[in-house]
């Protein structure tokens, strides 16, 4: 496997995925050392298998030859990248065997904009999406309280599935407004992403968050506005008072103040008027 290019895997290879404890079997061909073909063409044979099998291997193969890649190149192999997109064939062994472990342990920036770009290439089911994102902001709240939080990592890939536009589920929008509200605490030790709350007394100490923040923010108005509380309304609109951004802050300001309301039908608009109304009388 490291001097594979193409052609079929061997027959030995072919049924890892059946045997147990095959996660011990492979390390006999030194998967560090295996091509970025080899990579892909083992993820194509692997994503077919069980959702177990999937993750695990997705999780300790295919996760450490990107982030290698990455971190050596500072791009990504065209084989690792195609790989990435066919692991998505199995969204749930996606997201849990290589989103929320990279999402877990820090990734920088490029990592995230690299695997965010092959989120937004692939179609994924709303319902695994809304998991997701879910997932995303649960990370987030642990690692804020835990100190860890990382810059806008998590940020640009709820950006990501935010633009996918899909029609979430009530419980995943009140997972991301609480995301966005976890800013407004006045303890600066509960924020993390380089903010520290606005309070009278402390209005000239306050930091600024990252853009890609208020950008994710401003996805969500555009595409939740009809979908959250008047209450979660009122509130992010307080959160713009106090953590505003100068450019970005208005427009979703805007935008939260032209949503309808939760189960709120809009109103029919009646047919339009065309010139004179005047009643006309024989």
């Amino acid at each position: 496997m490291s001097r594979y290019k193409s052609g079929k895997l061997p027959k030995a290879f072919k049924i890892l995925p059946t045997v147990p404890h095959w996660e011990d079997i492979i390390q006999i061909t030194k998967p560090e050392e295996w091509t970025p073909n080899a990579v892909f063409a083992s993820t194509k044979l692997f994503v077919s298998s069980k959702p177990a099998v999937v993750r695990q291997f997705l999780n300790m193969i295919l996760l450490e030859h990107v982030r290698d890649n990455i971190a050596e190149t500072k791009k990504l192999n065209v084989h690792l990248f195609d790989a990435l997109r066919k692991a998505l064939y199995k969204p749930a062994a996606f997201f849990k065997g290589i989103l929320f472990p990279l999402v877990e342990s820090n990734p920088t920036l490029r990592e995230a904009h690299i695997l965010s770009a092959v989120l937004s290439r692939v179609s994924i089911p709303v319902l695994h999406s809304g998991a997701a994102l879910k997932g995303l902001c649960e990370i987030a709240a642990r690692a804020a309280s835990a100190g860890t939080e990382g810059g806008g990592a998590t940020n640009i890939f709820i950006k990501t599935l935010l633009d996918k536009r899909y029609a979430l589920p009530w419980q995943v929008v009140d997972s991301l407004v609480f995301h966005f509200l976890r800013f407004r605490n006045t303890d600066p030790a509960s924020v993390r992403e380089g903010d520290v709350m606005n309070t009278g007394e402390r209005a000239a100490t306050q930091a600024k968050l990252p853009v890609i923040w208020h950008q994710t923010l401003l996805s969500f108005a555009v595409r939740y506005k009809n979908e959250i509380t008047e209450d979660q309304r009122e509130l992010l609109l307080d959160l713009l008072l106090s953590h505003g951004h100068h450019k970005i802050g208005p427009e979703i300001r805007r935008e939260l103040l032209a949503g309808r309301g939760r189960g709120v039908v809009a109103e029919p608009q009646g047919p339009a008027l065309d010139g004179d109304d005047t009643m006309l009388i024989d």
